[in-house]
């Protein structure tokens, strides 16, 4: 296939891209490259995926509709994975307007592109943070989803309902992927995982919000990829058991599709700590705080719908999955 990531330079972008180009597909990427985190990362990641073949990239904004509408009239895509997106719940409480041009700006720009060069099938990232003010738990796609607690978590459920729309109007297949608290290997230095390494390796104290009394259902990154390959294969059609008298938030009488994408493990915040803490071999100090503005305290993924459709379930246990980023860590830092 010919497929367009955008957030080619990302953590679960570059992920995608690094084992779609495995696979022998063509992958043109596209990415801002901006400064919300450390860029030297970001290159890093792209000059691994410029030495594979079927790679092309391009330094290109969502939210630049010229450029993109000219991105998408040059090329046919055969699908498009849009990971590329303003992150962060904490960021989108003081810098509202980088969430508003990256991840509704941005995204029209994107659905606009699928829509008028008939792009096969539009794959998009939603995320756990959706379900909001949501206490039922395992978190499931069935369930309505109206109560965000962040922007960051509305500029998601947006996604999904602008999806819907072109879906609807345009007979445009989308999938939307609710990510739940992706780690790993080359992950992203404002996560928990990252933040904690570096901070036990330099003697300083780490954060634990909500006085350590926080659950996450923590998913490794190589189970994302394999989940966002398996959607990318099966195009979504109209449900015909959706009923407007009724009507199921995960599908519809359009070619749409929402799936959670999670460990369906969760895991208390202080377990997690002690994973690092053996990874490592040395011991946190840590330092308790409130629960943040945004935050909710935990999350959990009903996966029933995925491995229905798919026939996969992430599976990777936390204790492996964070030693793979302590030795990744220490490689990449040593150099």
């Amino acid at each position: 296939m010919n497929v367009l990531v955008t957030g080619a330079a990302g953590f679960i972008g570059y992920s995608l891209s690094a084992r779609l180009l495995e696979s022998g597909h063509t992958v043109y990427g596209i990415d801002n490259l901006n400064d919300y985190y450390d860029v030297t990362l970001k290159q890093a990641r792209l000059a691994r995926l410029e030495k594979k073949p079927g790679f092309v990239f391009q330094k290109l904004d969502l939210a630049d509709r010229q450029n993109m509408a000219a991105l998408f009239a040059s090329h046919a895509f055969d699908c498009v994975v849009n990971l590329a997106a303003q992150a962060g719940v904490r960021h989108s409480i003081e810098n509202p307007a980088t969430y508003v041009d990256s991840n509704l700006t941005g995204f029209a720009n994107v659905l606009e592109g699928c829509r008028h060069s008939k792009v096969k099938h539009l794959v998009y990232a939603s995320s756990s943070s959706v379900y909001g003010l949501n206490t039922h738990m395992p978190f499931s796609v069935h369930q309505n989803v109206d109560h965000p607690i962040s922007l960051y978590a509305a500029s998601k459920k947006a996604n999904e309902l602008m999806a819907h729309t072109y879906s609807y109007l345009y007979d445009l297949p989308t999938t939307g992927l609710r990510f739940f608290t992706v780690y790993g290997p080359w992950g992203r230095p404002d996560m928990a995982l990252f933040l904690f390494t570096r901070a036990i390796l330099e003697n300083e104290p780490i954060k634990v919000f909500n006085h350590g009394k926080m659950q996450r259902d923590f998913t490794y990154i190589d189970d994302i990829v394999e989940g966002v390959i398996r959607v990318m294969n099966r195009i979504p059609e109209a449900d015909p058991e959706w009923s407007s008298d009724r009507p199921d938030p995960s599908s519809s009488c359009a070619p749409y599709r929402l799936y959670n994408i999670g460990n369906n493990q969760p895991v208390a915040l202080m377990d997690f700590v002690k994973a690092i803490e053996t990874a490592l071999g040395k011991k946190a100090q840590i330092e308790y705080l409130p629960l943040q503005p945004g935050d909710v305290p935990a999350t959990y993924a009903d996966v029933s719908d995925l491995m229905a459709d798919t026939g996969f379930k992430p599976s990777t246990p936390v204790p492996q999955g964070i030693q793979q980023f302590v030795d990744w860590y220490l490689a990449y830092y040593s150099h």
